[in-house]
Order: structure tokens, then sequence, then C-alpha cells
């Protein structure tokens, strides 16, 4: 998907992913591509340097990610999500949806005090 963004856009994409993207050929790749890559650093040996850390935008979709992240892992391990006991693609998606509805209830009571 990222290479069908066309080059001569005005507007510059960013694409975030965890540490495991954290590589010098992923970097490379996407700023080929006219991306800015918003990846989670590695404690050591980073590929994201300087060029894309300093920016307001970088600690921003850090931030969002994690937050994204947080529901995933709800439904993991309280979900039951990690491994599914259904077969087929329709009985997993029903499951999914309900396990994030069941999330978003649960965090109802802190996103109504916010």
């Amino acid at each position: 998907m990222i290479h069908r963004h066309s080059p001569g856009s005005t507007r510059r994409l960013t694409l975030g992913a965890d540490k495991g993207f954290d590589a010098a050929e992923v970097a490379a790749d996407l700023r080929q591509a006219c991306v800015t890559p918003h990846v989670a650093q590695k404690s050591r040996h980073s590929a994201i340097d300087g060029r894309t850390t300093r920016h307001e935008g970088y600690a921003l979709s850090i931030k969002h990610r994690k937050r994204i992240e947080e529901a995933f892992g709800w439904a993991k391990t309280v979900g039951a999500m990690a491994q599914t006991v259904y077969r087929g693609v329709e009985r997993v998606r029903a499951r999914f949806i309900r396990t994030m509805a069941a999330n978003t209830i649960a965090r109802l009571p802190r996103l109504l005090a916010a």
C-alpha cells in the first residue's frame, strides 16, 4: 500500500509501526517512497534518527500508537483473542467486534470522566 503513494504528492505520509520495524533497510525504503517512518525506537542501535524524532508529530504518533495498542493488548489478554477458538472469517470477525465493544464499555467510565 505504501508504494501506491505517489512521490510527487504535496502531502507527505507517515507510517507508524512497532520496534520490529526499526531497521535501516525499512527506514531507507520508506524515505525513498516519500514516507516518514514513525517507528518506535529500539533502545540501542535505532535506525530512526533525529530527522524524525525532533518533530512534534513523531511524539504524537507514538502516543496515539500506544493508545491503539492498549486496546489490542486488552483484547488478547482479557478478551481471549490471543488464540481464537472459532473457525471462519465471519465468526472470528464477530468475536473481535464483540471483544472491542466490551473494551469500549469497560473504558466508558474513564471516557465519560474526561
